[in-house]
């Protein structure tokens, strides 16, 4: 039976968050320059962001750039950021062509002014999307992303617009960069590695982990279908039991 097949449509995740991990040891396998994986890596990006319009997912959120990549090889990081405006610039057509939307988080002052510039045009070409928002997370940290937000209240309570005790999960929520959108139920990280590496620490507090084996370069709409089906195959209880959510 096809993987397709088996997936709940009513029971869909809203959103989805991927950790891309593998690109440099899937090059490096190859006998490549670590940029050989992130330029294979396009076409996951693109065949994975089809596949997530294709059964209905509204938000997909992906781990491009975090704020620790600015600590490796300038020659790859230059390289990453080159290969980052030229794929903005070439599938910026497939996204409107899809109905999706992009938006981007993270110290984005940080990225190169021509780099910044693709992406702020790309994000207004496709702002009237609504099919799915592919969100990119680049000079991303989620300890930066938790600090700026305290910075932020700290400033308005000290301006008086604000008072300490107003201060809830959803005010703080508010500040942070994926306000508006729903928190992931399903995290995924490719390359058997299983950590969340400084990645949506708030917004995660209650998915769904799923690993797997496969670098980047080979993940296809296929494996997150795959994904999506072990999901949903899990109990959800938030703090509560089995017998509760029978209730």
């Amino acid at each position: 039976m096809d993987i397709k097949e088996t997936i709940n449509m009513a029971q869909l995740p809203q959103h989805v968050a991927i950790i891309m991990d593998g690109n440099g040891r899937w090059a490096k396998e190859r006998g490549k320059l670590r940029v050989f994986g992130h330029q294979n890596g396009v076409a996951a990006v693109r065949d994975t962001v089809e596949g997530a319009v294709e059964i209905g997912i509204k938000f997909l959120t992906l781990y491009a750039f975090s704020t620790e990549n600015w600590n490796r090889p300038k020659l790859e990081v230059s390289a990453l950021m080159e290969l980052l405006v030229n794929t903005i610039n070439k599938e910026t057509k497939t996204l409107m062509e899809n109905g999706v939307k992009l938006h981007a988080i993270g110290d984005l002052g940080k990225l190169p002014d021509k780099c910044r510039s693709r992406l702020q045009e790309a994000m207004e070409k496709t702002a009237g999307n609504t099919n799915c928002t592919l969100t990119l997370a680049l000079s991303y940290s989620a300890r930066w992303e938790i600090t700026e937000a305290a910075r932020q209240l700290a400033r308005q309570v000290q301006a008086g617009t604000l008072s300490a005790d107003e201060i809830d999960e959803t005010t703080f929520a508010q500040h942070l960069a994926t306000r508006g959108m729903p928190d992931p139920e399903l995290l995924i990280r490719t390359s058997g590695e299983q950590r969340i590496s400084n990645y949506l620490l708030w917004q995660l507090a209650y998915a769904e982990l799923y690993f797997t084996e496969k670098m980047w370069p080979e993940f296809r709409r296929t494996d997150l279908f795959e994904a999506i089906a072990d999901y949903q195959k899990r109990e959800r209880r938030f703090g509560l039991t089995s017998e509760q959510l029978t209730k």
